[in-house]
């Protein structure tokens, strides 16, 4: 259950803006919320509209208790409207029995609210067909368009819409929700640290691949620190074989990036900034084999085979290359 205190800490600017558009009884007819996947576009779409339909709420803050609030959560509220991709789009015909639902007058109100998610999924019928409705707003009628890439909306819908775009969440509030949702301190730390996208760090919070990517990673360390000559062994033997994909190797070297990171923060005492919290005794261990010189240039081998996988060298030579770089 969200708050407008919680958004405010979530998206500070774009739930100021809508709270003040409550406060000065200035709602505009169509809003488009811009921005990643997981920044809260979705929680503030509902919110805004407890804010419309709620009888007893407190200047713009909903009562989250009365039938209206109760019925939002649901998704069974008679003058909310959702409209999604049916299938790989949004289709005309959704868009024409959405203007049909208008025609009708409000079943609990005189207000009608339509959130349509991923706005930018529109086919060009479906966008002209809106654009339409748009054109002839109803002051009873609130539109909000939620779309991850507002540069492929038209841009005479995007000329209706007042824009309000949602910015990247940063790590320390993505830490402090992650563990609200059940997330372990450790790894909220390190999902954190890797993505500022709240849905994709839960999904890997719960993908048995990254628990062993991450297990790899560390498992790297320790082959590099205390069996040096086997380096080349463990990456063709357990490490390609688990990072298959470029995109899967790109996450690996992520993760190994975080861990250099944290050498250097431990020997420069920076002991709020390290991400692996629960690994404190290996992390040790490692300090003591890579001086902070050569954990800079650690940092800079990893990224520079970061940057030869996205030209498309081979894989395994990228990675046996960095290998010998951080052996030495």
């Amino acid at each position: 259950m969200q708050t407008w205190q919680d958004m405010k800490h979530l998206q500070p600017l774009a739930a100021q803006m809508l709270v003040n558009s409550f406060k000065k009884g200035r709602i505009s007819h169509a809003y488009l919320f811009q921005g990643d996947r997981g920044t809260g576009k979705k929680e503030m779409s509902l919110l805004f509209a407890k804010s419309i339909f709620c009888k007893n709420k407190d200047g713009a803050e909903p009562c989250q208790n009365c039938r209206d609030c109760h019925r939002i959560d649901s998704g069974n509220h008679p003058d909310l409207h959702w409209i999604e991709p049916d299938g790989q789009s949004i289709k005309k015909d959704q868009i024409l029995h959405l203007q049909k639902e208008f025609t009708y007058t409000g079943l609990e109100s005189n207000r009608k609210v339509y959130i349509i998610v991923d706005a930018e999924k529109m086919t060009v019928n479906a966008a002209n067909r809106l654009l339409k409705f748009l054109e002839e707003p109803s002051r009873q009628t609130t539109a909000m368009l939620l779309t991850e890439n507002g540069a492929t909306i038209l841009d005479t819908i995007r000329s209706r819409c007042q824009l309000l775009a949602f910015q990247p969440l940063q790590a320390h509030i993505m830490e402090k929700k992650l563990i609200e949702e059940g997330v372990s301190n450790s790894n909220a730390r390190l999902l954190a640290a890797l993505t500022n996208n709240i849905t994709e760090a839960l999904e890997m919070n719960e993908d048995e691949w990254f628990a062993n990517a991450r297990k790899l990673v560390i498992q790297l360390i320790e082959v590099l620190q205390n069996k040096p000559n086997e380096g080349l062994l463990f990456i063709n033997h357990q490490w390609m074989p688990h990072f298959k994909e470029r995109t899967q190797l790109q996450r690996g070297l992520d993760v190994l990036i975080l861990w250099f990171q944290d050498m250097i923060h431990q020997l420069l005492d920076r002991e709020d900034s390290i991400v692996f919290i629960s690994e404190k005794e290996k992390l040790n261990q490692s300090v003591m084999r890579w001086s902070r010189q050569s954990a800079a240039r650690g940092l800079s081998s990893i990224l520079e085979a970061k940057r030869k996988i996205n030209q498309n060298v081979h894989p395994n030579l990228v990675m046996e290359q960095l290998t010998l770089q951080l052996q030495r």
